[in-house]
């Protein structure tokens, strides 16, 4: 009998170890960052602000966590090309030049968007819109110049960002679209080939994996490509909520995309702790800024959300080439300032790992 309940104790013992073993050891396995973890998968990105690769922590985790980087706002039409003649180049030039010394990957963002745009593209010396020609004529200047600055150092722009409007009409009502139709969106990927044949080039967009806007967005790239528009990705912004989306329609987007043989990017990768939706935007909690808690109930959320869109992430290698999430840590979100403190990403304000990194890279 002792015998017997000696093996059996053996064998639980055995177990437990084998079980102990499966299960990453954080202070060993912080020697290995995200990048490591999905080397075989995809690519592992970050948003950046220039101020970040100057603050020695925050240079670190980035150099150990990430093997792709993303300009937050550096590389928009309004900051980088203020007024007609002028380009403000140092925190863009900044951003590709840690990227390139640290051999990190380079995205561009973005081209062309309707938000962050200065007025003068509009309009003439007298104030009236301009024509459709001139508009088309300052797009195609200012794509080249900034393009080819970088080029052979960004692999990849978001070319076009959100022309796909929320509501039952197809297109957004914008000054690009009042001027050109729709027009511009393919005169812009032309363009930013031409600058950079061997760039990646991708349209952008949020709240792909919502039925009406996902079909509306597979309308446009379908008809894209249909006409020989240079376009090689569409980038998914994934600015997500602990309530959205679900694993079926994450699934759903993945597939419809993939379909037309356009490689995938989770381009802006965010988990509100906060619920609700209002463009790319989470919206509950406005008005006075709210303590900042991170509570149990956000934390296994947020946790359980991570944990599947990897799981679902990681069956598709060959379709996804990368994802990026939309700023570092929770100590400075892009979120935050929407009337409370959020919690987006994985890690803390501290820059340690949350418990759901641990989920992340637990496979």
């Amino acid at each position: 009998m002792k015998r017997h309940t000696a093996k059996f104790m053996l064998a639980l013992s055995f177990i437990a170890v084998v079980l102990l073993a499966a299960r990453p050891d954080p202070i060993k396995e912080k020697a290995k960052g995200l990048k490591d973890y999905y080397s075989k998968f995809f690519s592992i990105g970050v948003a950046i602000r220039p101020t970040d690769p100057s603050n020695h922590d925050q240079r670190t985790l980035i150099l150990s966590e990430f093997n792709s980087i993303t300009p937050e706002n550096a590389m928009k039409m309004g900051p980088i090309h203020p007024q007609e003649n002028t380009y403000f180049w140092r925190d863009a030039d900044s951003i590709v030049a840690f990227g390139v010394q640290n051999k990190i990957k380079v995205r561009g963002h973005t081209l062309c968007w309707h938000a962050q745009t200065p007025d003068w593209l509009f309009v003439d010396s007298a104030g009236k819109d301009v024509s459709k020609k001139v508009l088309l004529q300052r797009l195609k200047s200012h794509i080249n110049t900034v393009v080819s600055r970088y080029k052979g150092k960004v692999y990849a722009w978001d070319v076009v960002n959100e022309v796909i409007a929320d509501d039952s009409t197809y297109f957004r009502k914008t000054k690009w679209s009042e001027i050109t139709g729709e027009d511009f969106v393919e005169k812009a990927f032309e363009y930013a080939h031409e600058a950079d044949p061997k760039a990646i080039l991708f349209y952008n967009d949020y709240n792909t994996e919502i039925p009406a806007k996902r079909e509306k967005i597979y309308r446009m790239l379908k008809n894209l490509l249909a006409k020989g528009v240079p376009i090689h990705g569409v980038g998914l912004q994934a600015h997500w909520s602990i309530n959205t989306p679900s694993r079926e329609e994450l699934e759903k987007s993945i597939q419809l995309f993939s379909s037309l043989g356009l490689q995938i990017q989770f381009t802006e990768l965010d988990i509100s702790v906060y619920t609700g939706r209002q463009g790319g935007q989470m919206i509950q909690g406005q008005g006075q800024m709210q303590a900042a808690v991170f509570t149990p109930e956000m934390e296994q959320k947020q946790l359980e959300k991570y944990k599947m869109i990897f799981e679902v992430f990681r069956k598709y290698p060959k379709e996804i080439t990368g994802v990026t999430f939309w700023n570092l840590s929770d100590k400075y979100s892009w979120l935050d300032g929407r009337g409370r403190k959020n919690f987006p990403l994985l890690f803390d304000t501290n820059l340690k790992p949350k418990k759901a990194y641990w989920e992340v890279v637990k496979f």
